[in-house]
Parts: structure tokens; sequence; C-alpha cells
């Protein structure tokens, strides 16, 4: 029996993750509501990343939790998506009140609100 692929948007959907499309997220970034936070790995971060996250890779994510405000709504964002929807659902059982997954990553905001984020494979 084959399984359908898995997109980061049924990975989001079966672990009870919203996400959040770029636009709206930029919307909300620029009013001051939420907390973008970049769980990709440094060397990833050094590459490109969004003006005004905070980092918090997923190999070290534990040691950013006690630095993060569970009432403050939370957009997570990696690459594609797909490390931000478990990172997403991991904040979820630990209280956090909104939290969302920043559909198709940073490579989607790169092709969809800031081309002056950089790209990469």
């Amino acid at each position: 029996m084959t399984h359908p692929p898995r997109t980061p948007s049924s990975l989001a959907q079966s672990h009870g993750v919203q996400e959040l499309s770029p636009a709206e997220a930029a919307s909300r970034q620029a009013g001051g509501e939420l907390l973008l936070l970049d769980v990709r790995e440094p060397h990833e971060w050094e590459l490109c990343h969004i003006a005004g996250a905070a980092p918090a890779p997923l190999s070290r994510f534990l040691d950013h939790l006690p630095h993060l405000d569970p009432a403050r709504p939370t957009v997570v964002y990696c690459h594609t998506g797909i490390r931000s929807v478990y990172a997403a659902a991991f904040l979820q059982q630990q209280g956090f009140q909104e939290v969302y997954s920043l559909a198709g990553g940073i490579d989607a905001w790169s092709t969809q609100v800031d081309p002056a984020v950089g790209r990469y494979r």
C-alpha cells in the first residue's frame, strides 16, 4: 500500500498546527503583533533570515523555550515548512496559546513578501 506524499500543509493539518501565509505573517509582524521564530540551524540563519526574527535552532530548541512568552502570538518558520510544524506542535503542547507555522517557510517569504531575503537549496 502506498501512501500519498506528505506536504508541509498536510503535516500541519495532521498535527493540529495552523499555518499562516507569508503575507499575513508580514502584516502582523509589521504591526508588532507577533514573534517570528526561526528554527533553522545557525548555518542557514547566516545564509538568510527574516528581519526581526529570533533564532531558535531546532537542535537547541529547549534552550530557547524559557525565553519565549506563551501568551505572545508566534509564527515558527524553517526552510520550507516541515521543521516549523514540529516546533509549533511542541509549543502548543507546552501551553503556547497562538502558534502558527509559516506556510512554505522562508522560501515562500522570499518569493511572496521580500525578494531581498535569499533563497537556497
